[in-house]
């Protein structure tokens, strides 16, 4: 079915937080979820990565929490992170009254003190992607979000809380890193030797291939966005590991999904039932340049859930 939510800037969307979710490796559903249905959407963008499943995560002592999943890759693990439409991905998650997004992803370790199976809420991102689709503006309408700080603080806090709790019961050995810089490649290949040092020689702690443009994306679209790494392996840096092999990923990659999930959970029991009680990301506010009366018609109907509030 084709669905959508109302729009961004009328009280009943922004009264309800809505969490969705997008699984990376690994992650192809979220069997925690409640009342299920599947939906299919189109988006002006394409085709997202696949249907979108929308339930409810139980929380004690609280009404349950809208919730939305996508699985980045899709079912069966079927993209490239270049094959991504990461714009569907994202409108469709609007699309859906998404308010707060958090993203799962496995990545490699830069520093030796980030083992495979531990975990990193990181603060910032490096973009060394080459060939993605990284905005939805264009074609006649012109913005500049700031992407300072490309996590949303309030929700990435509640994050920290979160793993936290959860972390410290699980074996010793699993530990949380609670900042640090992810290196966003191309792929699908992974690092050159060469690469994996100069990375580290920028002070990147972990490196993945799909945080971006998704976390670009989710900032134009207003919906607060954080991020949950799980290294997997040590890139090729670390001389007395053997190299990246997706053999070794997905093994440890199995043990991280069960965490995860239960952060994902602990996150849905800590996140507030209605959006006035977190900050409201306000990006597209002084953003645009583009004067509204010459943005052609099509674009302002292609843009219409994204900016279309400031436009009238």
């Amino acid at each position: 079915m084709t669905q959508s939510a109302p729009h961004p800037a009328s009280p009943e969307a922004r009264a309800e937080v809505v969490l969705g979710v997008i699984g990376g490796s690994g992650l192809y559903a979220m069997d925690e979820l409640e009342d299920l249905e599947e939906v299919t959407l189109d988006t002006p963008f394409g085709a997202p990565s696949g249907a979108f499943t929308v339930g409810k995560l139980p929380r004690d002592g609280a009404p349950p929490l809208k919730t939305v999943f996508v699985s980045r890759h899709g079912r069966g693990h079927l993209l490239l992170p270049g094959e991504i439409n990461y714009r569907a991905n994202v409108h469709g998650l609007k699309q859906l009254g998404v308010t707060h997004l958090l993203s799962a992803s496995a990545v490699g370790s830069l520093r030796e003190a980030i083992a495979p199976g531990h975990a990193v809420i990181p603060d910032q991102l490096i973009d060394r992607t080459k060939a993605r689709e990284t905005s939805f503006f264009g074609q006649g309408c012109v913005a500049h979000v700031q992407f300072g700080d490309p996590m949303d603080a309030a929700l990435r806090g509640r994050l920290l809380d979160a793993a936290e709790a959860v972390l410290a019961d699980e074996p010793e050995g699993v530990a949380l890193h609670r900042e640090g810089t992810l290196v966003v490649m191309e792929g699908p290949a992974f690092s050159t030797r060469a690469e994996s040092e100069l990375y580290r020689s920028w002070g990147a702690n972990i490196i993945g291939m799909t945080a971006l443009p998704e976390a670009k994306l989710a900032r134009e679209a207003e919906i607060a966005y954080a991020l949950l790494a799980t290294a997997t392996d040590y890139d090729c840096w670390h001389q007395s590991e053997e190299e990246v092999s997706v053999d070794a990923v997905v093994a440890v990659m199995q043990a991280n999904v069960a965490r995860v999930r239960k952060i994902v959970l602990a996150l849905a029991r800590a996140l507030p039932e209605r959006c006035a009680d977190l900050p409201w990301p306000r990006a597209i506010e002084g953003a645009l340049i583009t004067d509204p009366a010459r943005i052609p018609a099509s674009t302002r109907e292609r843009l219409e859930l994204i900016v279309g509030h400031y436009l009238r």
